[in-house]
């Protein structure tokens, strides 16, 4: 109580806070997913190139999928990619195949028709996820109403570096993100790629608040012997900057996350139900009942929808069934960043960002296009020259499908080649120097200094007996310093600063990472 405005007689009264400040620990899992979207509109406004926070898939389908028609009209399709079975003249050597009537025929999506975003986010949500922010770069562009080319790694002109690099850079208005993800890079050329990622690297080394989840190129149909070159090319474009706040998963996983009522015959050849006719009935073994309902398709004599027609097709040849098949087996071939950052998520929300998001498997993965060795592994995980590890996904005999590393892309470091200490660090600083901010009008005195170390020290207190911080004791695992003569000179008290430095043991009892942030005290103007 300040008596120099007591005026008058009378009862005072002065409320004594029981309880100091505390520090409350920030979010750890919220993803921000850049990429394209079906549309991005709500309630007639648009949000191209705005970061929308999203709490659930419902959320996302209000703000960035396509609107369902009326009954009795078949759902909106929210993702549409376009397959085209090539005529080859042996069996082909790279990519997926039927053999129809004789003949071998490749089955080659049409490149502009390729995207990942919606799917990962359906794959996020199916693994655990929870709050995270949309950045739609766009819609989707027009097909080539032609095949690509068989066994070669797929690039859609449609996704531009230029859109998902300002996409990137308007989260740097954002703080709450803690990881990156853009399910298309893989959609780039090498280069447009590689340029995305120290992008990514960058931005995230500025803002210390993120980390960044990469898919390789050429993980979703990798050679057996070969895809070292794909894991060359990937650690020669990510540069040098910002290593630790990235991490790396190979290969692409298998998933179940689209159905059969996902892909119909107007997935096939651009809708042409002539070249789909010319396989279902060819005169070699016509097939009366495939044709009558194609021809029923293009001159309709009743109301049937286009699920109707495709269920009737399933039936009527088997052809049309193993080609569905097929062509599902390839879209739900996947980048598994959406998917990690689901599991993520649900690891954070069990224990704690310093728990390792591995020797865990996934919701809504079958396979796995590479079944990769332990000794295959080693050189994933540990590279003499570039030292950058990735992290591999693998299939054991009897647990099935499980994530088997937890390496940052900094693999030489003592420090930061895991990925729980760059979480966990992450989460400290932001929670401590957030926690801070509540002192900057405060007077840089001792009472202070003691109040922001006492309130340091008994957030990271609880994070020790949670297990994120290493020691037998509390003076193993982390200090607090904050005063004159120790973090501080007269120079900085005079200027208006406060430094405070936290040691914390994340990796080893007693060997401890320097954390030290400087806060700009209220001041004179």
């Amino acid at each position: 109580m300040n008596l120099s405005t007591i005026q008058t007689p009378g009862v005072y009264i002065q409320e004594l806070n029981a309880f100091p400040n505390s520090v409350v620990g920030v979010a750890t899992a919220i993803p921000a997913f850049i990429g394209y979207t079906p549309q991005a509109a709500y309630e007639g406004k648009s949000y191209t190139n705005v970061p929308v926070k999203i709490t659930s898939f419902a959320d996302f389908q209000a703000f960035f999928c396509l609107p369902d028609p009326p009954a009795p009209a078949s759902p909106s399709k929210q993702y549409s990619p376009e397959y085209y079975l090539v005529a080859e003249k042996s069996q082909p050597l790279k990519g997926d195949y039927m053999l129809i009537a004789g003949t071998y025929y490749s089955i080659v999506p049409d490149p502009n028709t390729v995207y990942y975003l919606y799917n990962s986010v359906r794959l996020f949500y199916e693994n655990g996820g929870g709050d995270a922010y949309i950045v739609s770069v766009g819609s989707y562009g027009p097909p080539s109403q032609k095949a690509g080319t068989p066994g070669i790694p797929v690039v859609n002109p449609n996704v531009q570096l230029n859109d998902l690099t300002k996409g990137l850079s308007l989260l740097l208005n954002e703080q709450e993100p803690t990881m990156y993800i853009c399910p298309e890079a893989t959609l780039l050329s090498v280069e447009d790629n590689g340029t995305l990622m120290q992008s990514m690297l960058l931005q995230a080394t500025q803002m210390q608040t993120a980390m960044c989840l990469f898919d390789i190129i050429g993980g979703d149909a990798p050679d057996p012997i070969l895809y070292t070159e794909d894991i060359s090319n990937f650690r020669m474009n990510t540069g040098s900057v910002g290593l630790n706040y990235g991490m790396a998963y190979y290969p692409f996983i298998g998933t179940t996350i689209m159905q059969t009522s996902d892909i119909d015959y107007t997935n096939l050849f651009g809708g042409d139900l002539k070249q789909l006719e010319a396989v279902l009935n060819p005169p070699s073994a016509p097939n009366p009942a495939a044709a009558s309902i194609i021809a029923n398709i293009q001159s309709p004599s009743s109301t049937l929808t286009v699920t109707q027609n495709h269920n009737a097709l399933l039936i009527a040849s088997q052809t049309y069934s193993l080609m569905i098949k097929h062509i599902l087996a390839d879209a739900n071939i996947l980048p598994p960043s959406g998917a990690m950052a689901g599991v993520i998520t649900t690891v954070d929300n069990a224990v704690g960002p310093w728990e390792a998001p591995a020797n865990t498997s996934f919701v809504g993965v079958s396979s796995l296009p590479i079944s990769l060795s332990e000794s295959q592994q080693a050189n994933l995980n540990v590279d003499a020259v570039s030292g950058k590890s990735i992290n591999a996904i693998r299939t054991f005999n009897g647990l099935g499908i499980l994530i088997w590393g937890s390496r940052t892309l900094d693999g030489n470091s003592q420090d930061w080649r895991y990925i729980p200490v760059r979480r966990t660090m992450i989460f400290l600083e932001q929670s401590c120097k957030l926690a801070a901010q509540a002192y900057v009008f405060q007077p840089n005195d001792k009472n202070t200094w003691e109040a922001v170390i006492s309130m340091i020290s008994s957030f990271l207190s609880s994070i020790w007996k949670q297990g994120g911080l290493q020691g037998a004791s509390a003076s193993e695992a982390f200090s607090v310093a904050c005063g004159l003569g120790s973090t501080m000179t007269a120079d900085d008290i005079l200027n208006g600063f406060m430094n405070v430095t936290v040691k914390v043991a994340v990796v080893h009892p007693a060997e401890f990472i320097v954390l030290t942030f400087q806060q700009q005290m209220a001041t004179s103007s």
